[in-house]
């Protein structure tokens, strides 16, 4: 079970709630809810590793993300304005491994109730 810690100022607007809670399903390995808030053509550019592209390659990166168990999952600020929005914290591992993180995201449209593109950036942090 994943161990959520989220700040108080994160729940201001439905944009963040859901980008909040997407995340939260990318840590707990929610596959079901992450595929039902991106669109078809979603790209996935996780920062200095890969480029995923469409439906099927996300899908992919899910199934591999699934062995990366999250033990801890700490959210410091969500913010949103228009069509993008932005997620960053600290995940930790079941592994003993600790990451801070930053998701950028891009909507489909104003309203924000699906993702078209994320930017993931992730800093392994050593230990301590």
């Amino acid at each position: 079970m994943t161990k959520v810690i989220v700040s108080e100022d994160c729940g201001n607007s439905p944009k963040n709630i859901f980008l909040q809670n997407l995340t939260i399903a990318f840590a707990k390995g929610d596959t079901e809810y992450v595929l039902n808030s991106v669109t078809d053509d979603i790209r996935w550019n996780i920062v200095g590793e890969k480029l995923f592209q469409g439906r099927e390659d996300f899908i992919d990166s899910l199934e591999m993300m699934g062995n990366e168990k999250v033990k801890e999952l700490t959210i410091f600020h969500v913010v949103s304005h228009g069509k993008a929005g932005a997620v960053n914290g600290i995940k930790k591992l079941k592994n003993g491994k600790t990451f801070a993180f930053c998701k950028v995201y891009e909507f489909s449209g104003a309203k924000g109730t699906s993702v078209r593109e994320i930017t993931s950036y992730l800093v392994e942090l050593s230990q301590r």
